[in-house]
């Protein structure tokens, strides 16, 4: 099993359309536009899909911390990256499927070739903690001099949203060349690019490496964009900061994520984070980093503190609660991971 990065957030949506399912039609007014919810019985939830997420994500890496980001092309109604990790940083964390045509060297003729990589980036919609009914928005566009004002509609919520990610630490800056489902990663030309730039090669294991400092900075740079992620839908009217208020993060042996249900409508459960902590510290490979916006869930401060000088024992070795806030929490955290990247 390999090294992973475990994630848990919180993000604070107190008057927010973050995610729109579009227009509906059955709508009084032409122009009404609904959020994304799910439903549990008769509770509606609001969300916003593990896409946009990655979006946001994405776009702040790029306008943040510089990333290459993969050039979209299109034919017809598919669209695909360039799918070379080894130019572009995207590529290489958030995934990619490519069918097209590549020239082959013995024949000079086209041929179709096909690649696929998981994500080493992996991450949930974020779901509210809490039931929801939206409230219904009316308003009119009036700004022009003649004829009736259009009128629109739009939903929004205040609530809080919960989302897991994880980061698998062994796969990223490695490419495979095995023919199987998301482990072909190197088409023909990337295999000669690789080769041409000196990539180190595991003949027996079938992959190529990136260099061992720009795994590391891809690893950390995903970390270190989560105190600025934006983005979402009706910034104009709702101006949401969609970076997380919560935030836990450890580095763990093997691909299950353990913080999944340590937050309720009633907040925090602490009973549960410990529960957790104690059923997996044989897998929990460092210490657990939490993080927390002053100001958010400030009810919760002093049972944070507590819960921080709380300490797990295993194989003769501490597991430790670290807590900061946010932006110190990351910069912890992603300070411990040269240790764990290889």
């Amino acid at each position: 099993m390999g090294k992973t990065i475990n994630g848990f957030m919180l993000i604070d949506a107190p008057w927010s359309a973050l995610n729109n399912a579009g227009m509906d039609a059955g709508e009084r007014t032409d122009n009404a536009v609904k959020v994304k919810v799910i439903k549990k019985g008769r509770d509606v939830y609001p969300y916003v899909s593990g896409q946009a997420v990655r979006y946001w994500w994405r776009e702040t890496l790029q306008k943040k911390f510089a990333w290459n980001l993969s050039p979209v092309e299109r034919a017809k109604k598919v669209a695909y990256t360039l799918a070379n990790p080894i130019e572009y940083d995207d590529d290489d964390m958030f995934g990619y499927m490519r069918a097209a045509k590549e020239e082959n060297e013995g024949t000079g003729k086209k041929v179709n070739v096909t690649v696929t990589r998981i994500s080493p980036l992996k991450n949930s919609p974020l779901l509210s903690i809490y039931p929801q009914s939206p409230t219904d928005d009316f308003g009119v566009m009036a700004r022009q001099k003649e004829g009736d004002p259009v009128p629109y509609e739009h939903e929004f919520y205040s609530t809080i949203f919960k989302g897991i990610f994880s980061v698998d630490m062994e796969l990223a800056g490695k490419f495979y060349e095995i023919e199987k489902t998301g482990y072909k990663n190197m088409s023909p030309l990337l295999i000669k690019k690789a080769k041409d730039m000196g990539l180190v090669h595991d003949e027996k294991e079938k992959f190529w490496k990136m260099p061992a400092e720009t795994k590391k900075k891809r690893i950390k740079d995903i970390i270190l964009a989560l105190p600025y992620l934006s983005g979402g839908a009706k910034l104009t009217e709702h101006l949401t900061d969609v970076s997380p208020k919560f935030l836990i993060l450890a580095v763990i042996e093997g691909g299950n994520h353990i913080f999944m249900n340590v937050v309720d409508e009633n907040g925090i459960n602490f009973n549960a984070l410990s529960q957790v902590i104690e059923d997996y510290k044989d897998v929990i490979l460092s210490d657990i980093y939490i993080g927390k916006r002053e100001g958010f869930l400030d009810e919760m401060n002093k049972k944070i503190s507590e819960f921080a000088s709380q300490k797990w024992e295993i194989n003769e070795r501490t597991i430790q609660v670290k807590y900061n806030s946010i932006n110190n929490i990351v910069l912890e955290f992603t300070e411990i991971l040269d240790g764990f990247i290889s």
